[in-house]
C-alpha cells in the first residue's frame, strides 16, 4: 500500500454559513491523504502507476472555487473527484481548516476531516 499526501495547500474562498462569510471570504488549508495499491511496478519510474499529488491539488482548487455553506461539503466533494479520477484509491483523507473563523473570539482554526474507505 502508498500513501500519497498533500499537506498544507492554502486557498482564499468564500465558504460559510452565514452571508457575511460568503462575501468577505476566508484563508483555508486542505490536507489530502489517498492510500492505493499500484498499479503497475514502480521501478518502472512511470506516474501512470501511482496517484498524482499535482491532481489532487487541481481537485481541491476546482472545489475550492464553489462557494458552499458548510465545509464538510466541500470535502466530499473533493474525495468524490479523488474516487471518480483515481479508482484504485482504498483510503481517502480530506481536512479543510478555516482559519480565524468568525466566532466573537480568537479562534486559530476550525477543522472538517472527512475519511473514505473502499472496504
Amino acid at each position: 500500500m502508498i500513501k500519497i499526501a498533500l499537506h498544507g495547500a492554502e486557498f482564499f474562498a468564500y465558504h460559510g454559513f452565514y452571508p457575511e462569510e460568503q462575501q468577505l471570504g476566508n484563508q483555508f488549508l486542505v490536507d489530502i491523504d489517498v492510500s492505493f495499491e499500484p498499479s503497475g511496478d514502480l521501478t518502472d519510474d512511470n506516474i501512470t502507476y501511482t496517484v498524482n499529488y499535482e491532481h489532487l491539488y487541481e481537485i481541491a482548487r476546482d472545489e475550492m472555487q464553489h462557494p458552499r455553506k458548510l465545509i464538510e461539503t466541500v470535502a466530499q466533494g473533493m474525495i468524490n473527484q479523488i474516487k471518480a479520477k483515481y479508482p484504485e484509491v482504498v483510503l481517502i483523507q480530506v481536512s479543510i481548516k478555516k482559519l480565524n473563523p468568525p466566532l466573537g473570539c480568537k479562534v486559530a482554526y476550525s477543522n472538517v476531516v472527512i475519511n473514505y474507505n473502499k472496504a
